[in-house]
């Protein structure tokens, strides 16, 4: 467990990163704007920062002066291993995850081997190299599958393909995000989302959406999607669920704070999709939704979650 902090002056002198060079720089930009604001709010010294690419800029130009890093970077140098490494190296605290956890959870493909190495359901998928590879996918996976760049996140990249043309288009559309592509097969049913805050699983979220998947714009965009929290399952169903997804992020070896994916077929069998280590913290965002239904306002849940850097420095 974290440290319990109750003086904002425990926490020094806090440096929250956003923004970064990834394609989910403008969510980034949203979510450390709201991040800095709750924190600012409740007394603490926190400090914003929009990096580039080099994500440790402020901590170099201010050697010694921030005591703890509040990252809310997502997708690709935020989020994959290599900030937390950086941020090992300078002896800063951080939030979320550690090296490996970040690296294996960005990468969608390492996520699943993990996870099917422990026995956990997730569903078949294959890899796609070249056109080549195509013909195989369909004939081995069949229609529909959601074709997926492995390490990009807010479903950047990602596309339904009901047939061999869709398919073609789909894997040229995912090919230029300079990571491995792969197909996966369609789950027919509901979509949930559970957030884990340190062990603890928070409330699920039942989502709805009119457009073919949870994409990028029904994520940020859409006023059409529908959130349901409570989510509809019985308390025996969304336990069983909940303990699914915290399994699932001990398995990678997530701390902290994550959400995990999960879509569940008509036959009420749970597939797992993905796990975030770095969520969302804009309006649109699941976890602080989820928080909200524990009793966990957006200040509280900010707190919560800074207050896990400790676990580093025990």
């Amino acid at each position: 467990m974290s440290k319990t902090i109750v003086d904002p002056k425990e926490f020094g002198k806090v440096a929250v990163l956003m923004g970064g060079a990834a394609q989910e720089r403008e969510v980034s930009l949203k979510s450390g704007k709201a991040v800095l604001e709750a924190l600012q709010r409740q007394g603490i010294d926190a400090t914003g920062f929009d990096v580039g690419r080099n994500m440790i800029a402020p901590l170099l130009e201010s050697p010694g002066v921030y005591d703890r890093v509040f990252n809310i970077l997502h997708g690709r140098g935020g989020e994959d291993g290599v900030l937390q490494g950086a941020l090992e190296t300078l002896g800063v605290p951080y939030t979320g995850s550690g090296v490996l956890a970040s690296a294996l959870s960005m990468d969608k493909l390492r996520t699943k081997l993990c996870w099917l190495g422990a026995g956990l359901p997730t569903p078949s998928w294959m890899l796609i190299q070249s056109r080549e590879d195509l013909k195989v996918c369909a004939e081995t996976l069949g229609f529909p599958v959601i074709i997926k760049p492995a390490q990009e996140g807010s479903s950047i990249g990602m596309s339904r393909a009901d047939g061999p043309e869709e398919l073609e288009a789909a894997w040229e559309s995912a090919s230029i995000y300079h990571c491995d592509v792969f197909a996966e097969s369609w789950i027919a049913g509901k979509e949930y989302t559970a957030a884990v805050l340190e062990s603890d699983p928070l409330p699920l979220i039942r989502l709805e959406t009119p457009h073919a998947f949870y994409d990028f714009d029904a994520k940020y965009r859409a006023e059409t999607t529908q959130y349901h929290c409570p989510c509809g399952l019985s308390a025996e169903e969304e336990h069983r669920f909940q303990q699914l997804a915290k399994t699932a992020c001990d398995v990678v070896g997530v701390t902290g704070w994550a959400r995990v994916d999960l879509m569940v077929d008509r036959l009420g069998q749970p597939w797992l999709i993905e796990v975030n280590t770095v969520p969302g913290m804009t309006d649109h965002s699941l976890v602080p939704m989820a928080a909200r239904e524990a009793g966990i306002d957006f200040d509280a849940l900010v707190w919560r979650i800074l207050s896990t850097t400790w676990k580093q420095e025990a």
